[in-house]
């Protein structure tokens, strides 16, 4: 009886020490804000820096670009105008701006866009 008793110990540690950890599963998704572009960047993939004069000033709020693409939260019903004569499905393969640069003033819009991609016609 007394042999039982100094293994019981033992034997229940052993037991309790042998019994598989279960990791907890982690996973984590990080979408990040949109590459800093002094005129903002396209609103459809691969999302590019646009060249100035794409956008027009409702895309802009105290001269920082409010977005487009997945990571726009701007309001549901938000259109701004563009100039889509700068955009690259169009075909425009111009002068695009270097980090750094510094937006300009005068705009030429043509076509209203909602930042998530969908394009309206228009113009300003």
């Amino acid at each position: 009886m007394h042999y039982r008793k100094c293994l019981a110990l033992p034997s229940l540690i052993t037991a309790l020490l042998s019994i598989p950890n279960s990791a907890a599963a982690q996973v984590s998704i990080n979408i990040g804000s949109g590459p800093v572009c002094p005129y903002g960047y396209y609103d459809f993939a691969p999302y590019n820096d646009t060249p100035y004069g794409y956008y027009g000033a409702e895309w802009f709020t105290g001269g920082v670009f409010i977005g487009a693409g997945p990571w726009f939260r701007g309001a549901r019903d938000f259109h701004g105008h563009v100039d889509n004569r700068l955009d690259s499905h169009h075909g425009y393969a111009g002068p695009h701006p270097e980090r750094g640069d510094k937006p300009f003033n005068h705009f030429h819009g043509n076509e209203m866009r909602d930042g998530r991609g969908h394009a309206e016609g228009g113009h300003r």
